[in-house]
């Protein structure tokens, strides 16, 4: 990347950190990116699910045709960095680096513009709502597939404890689904004094949060990796009260939809039977969150070999373990041939290293050049210009 190009990738990046925006509201950020992409060339498409933006730029006569993407959204958490680019929005801030994803992103078509090296369709694809998981449906229910269609879709997450720069990606699985739920038990309030007249539900509710326990260490085969977690515990009693209702939220975490299935009704049965046990009511909701991001194992083979000539043999990992968090691009993968990767983005605090959703977290600016010669390497593998002989 040349030094003009990462002068302003940088600039970019820092001037996106600063005006984060949430779900379904990224209306300056949507409208930056088109900006740019219109300079570069691209034709440009708005208000796809919503906030979406698709930048498409076509090189010679080849058929084929490949999408990169990022994501416009930030997270609803008040900046504390003390950074001149910091944001500017309160109580919105750029703590999972999408804002490094969007830099990366709009370099790549930048270089790919600038340089060419290439035969076919470039759809660059900004996804609103990431963090809540609704905005990759948005898009294809907006049928972005079908007004801008692609062969294979790439995408990249930076993660925090691994190295700046490397790349690591697999075939198969490689992000988790997540799934919610929500158990609320009414029983019998009333005087603590008097507990023989109560059905008391903070009894049934420990009883049934024990239980789940049980579900992936009795229920799920051990080849096949799950989480269950119970996060919260909500009850309308007071110090002297037993309450008559208790609230138990959660999420689960798997890999497998028959999996997926198994904790539902797993968690369904044990609270129930809990429940009608004690003489308490007890109702369950599962909710579908994220979807497993299951990368294409042709498009996982090229992301490997891609980010070897980009970035070098010793920072790629290609048979990278899964991780058990989500990513909306899951969502996208079930619809088009894709591989999501990972890039380092520093292991050391304040240099990288600090937690994806901390209040002081920041995208590594060095790490930005190797995305973009990763997706710039890509495109090349994808769209490689036809050689023919002589006629």
């Amino acid at each position: 990347m040349s030094e003009d190009l990462n002068t302003r990738v940088r600039r970019w990046r820092r001037e996106l950190h600063g005006i984060p925006e949430t779900a379904f509201e990224e209306h300056a950020t949507a409208a930056y990116v088109a900006a740019v992409l219109e300079e570069l060339g691209f034709a440009v498409a708005r208000g796809i699910g919503g906030t979406g933006v698709v930048g498409s730029l076509t090189r010679g006569k080849a058929g084929r045709a490949v999408g990169l993407r990022a994501e416009l959204d930030a997270l609803p958490i008040d900046e504390v960095s003390g950074r001149a680019h910091g944001s500017r929005h309160a109580g919105r801030m750029h703590a999972c680096g999408h804002d490094g994803h969007m830099a990366m992103v709009l370099g790549a078509a930048a270089e790919l513009a600038a340089n060419g090296g290439w035969d076919g369709a470039l759809r660059v694809i900004f996804q609103p709502a990431e963090e809540p998981g609704r905005g990759a449906q948005a898009m294809v229910d907006d049928g972005v597939f079908e007004r801008f269609p692609v062969d294979a879709l790439y995408g990249l997450h930076n993660l925090p404890g691994m190295p700046p720069g490397h790349l690591h990606t697999r075939a198969g699985a490689i992000m988790a689904s997540e799934d919610n739920f929500e158990i609320v038990v009414v029983g019998r309030g009333g005087h603590a004094a008097s507990p023989h007249l109560v059905i008391d539900p903070l009894v049934v509710g420990a009883e049934i949060v024990l239980a789940l326990q049980t579900v992936v260490a009795r229920n799920v085969d051990p080849l096949k990796p799950a989480v269950l977690s119970c996060t919260e515990f909500h009850t309308d009693g007071a110090r002297n009260a037993i309450p008559g209702q208790v609230r138990i939220t959660g999420d689960t975490r798997s890999f497998d939809p028959e999996v997926q299935r198994l904790l539902e009704r797993r968690i369904r049965e044990l609270s129930e039977g809990i429940a009608a046990a004690h003489g308490a009511m007890c109702t369950v909701t599962y909710t579908h969150e994220f979807a497993p991001t299951i990368n294409d194992e042709r498009c996982a083979r090229v992301a490997g070999e891609a980010a070897v000539t980009a970035l070098g043999a010793d920072r790629v990992d290609a048979e990278c373990a899964p991780i058990m968090p989500s990513e909306d691009f899951g969502v996208f993968a079930r619809y088009v041939p894709a591989c999501f990767s990972f890039i380092g983005n520093g292991t050391v605090e304040g240099e990288g290293g600090t937690p994806l959703h901390s209040r002081s977290y920041d995208a590594n600016d060095d790490v930005l050049a190797a995305g973009v010669a990763f997706y710039g390497a890509v495109v090349r593998a994808e769209l490689a210009p036809l050689v023919t002989g002589p006629e």
